[in-house]
């Protein structure tokens, strides 16, 4: 019995040493290098983003955040990497309206937008805009759809290519209105906006963030923007729905997540910063900059906001006749 009493006061004392120990490891992240996982090349509106987004997290954490750009597939190589990733909080991903719009363009994904992920937040949103020449005679969406019903022939939309947040906008924008407007990708959207200048379409639907001092400087006409709310420097343009389309909205996001399976305490510090991080001013400013408002939702915002999105963009693919790649 004594022998036994020994026994168990030191296995007492190992669990009093061990247990604040494993506290203290599960209480140490981030104790190294994050990954962020943006599914798109360097230089574009998501990357940039992101990188803001990484330089503030590096700044709260106290540690390094670092950017990995795995582009490809239309995201989707980015995408399913971090759902395959170990879920320690270590990979996450920073990924634009990609993650809802794919399902509806791609018969076989190798992630499910839903399942393989922990939502962290919505970070930021940018409307698209539909803009013409200013020699065309068209001032207005109304406009717009009389001439294309009297010219169903004649007119077409540029956008920064198929599957695009833009693509859709013209697509959606095409069933509202019910006229014939033919789509003519292009490899993004400088290339696009620039055939609208050079008169080589009619119409072109494309992210507002590069528009906007062509907007401004009088180069191209805006009719209307396809955000909620009309935009913060550009007071005398429409939104979509003042234009007699209610509902019509379709703006691009910019979110986190995190691989399924990341412990709760971990999504819930990195929601916590993010949404601090989000609301200084000197973030904010920033990422007006690039076009975008910020968000700063939370994971169940998230969530909601990605399955009405996947569910909105597989019918519009659908009533569009916009055929999934394999």
């Amino acid at each position: 019995m004594h022998r036994r009493t020994v026994f168990a006061a030191l296995g007492a004392a190992l669990i009093a040493l061990v247990t604040p120990t494993l506290a203290l490891a599960q209480q140490a992240y981030p104790s190294r290098t994050i990954t962020m996982v943006v599914p798109f090349p360097a230089g574009g509106p998501n990357d940039i983003i992101a990188r803001i987004v990484a330089a503030g997290l590096q700044q709260s954490l106290q540690q390094n955040v670092i950017i990995d750009n795995r582009g490809g597939a239309g995201g989707n190589l980015g995408i399913a990497y971090v759902a395959r990733a170990n879920p320690d909080g270590y990979t996450l991903l920073f990924t634009s309206t990609a993650i809802a719009v794919n399902p509806g363009l791609f018969a076989n994904l190798n992630y499910d937008p839903i399942k393989d992920f922990a939502p962290i937040s919505e970070i930021v949103s940018a409307p698209n805009v539909l803009f013409v020449r200013p020699d065309s005679g068209i001032t207005s969406i109304a406009d717009l759809v009389a001439k294309a019903k009297a010219e169903p022939d004649k007119f077409n939309y540029a956008s920064p290519g198929v599957g695009t947040k833009s693509h859709l906008t013209g697509e959606l924008f095409k069933l509202r209105a019910g006229v014939g407007i033919q789509h003519i990708p292009y490899r993004g959207g400088g290339p696009a906006t620039q055939a609208l200048v050079a008169g080589q379409v009619q119409l072109a639907s494309v992210a507002l963030a590069p528009v906007e001092p062509l907007i401004k400087g009088g180069t191209v006409r805006a009719l209307a923007i396809t955000g909620a709310e009309r935009w913060y420097s550009l007071p005398d343009v429409p939104t979509m729905i003042e234009s007699g389309y209610p509902g019509f909205i379709s703006d691009t996001f910019n979110a986190m997540f995190a691989p399924a399976g990341t412990p709760p305490e971990i999504v819930a510090l990195l929601v916590k910063h993010v949404r601090e991080l989000m609301q200084r001013p000197d973030v904010a400013e920033a990422a007006r900059k690039y076009g975008y408002q910020i968000v700063a939702g939370t994971p169940e915002q998230m969530t909601a906001r990605l399955t009405s999105e996947i569910a909105g963009v597989k019918e519009l693919v659908a009533r569009a006749g916009i055929k999934p790649e394999n």
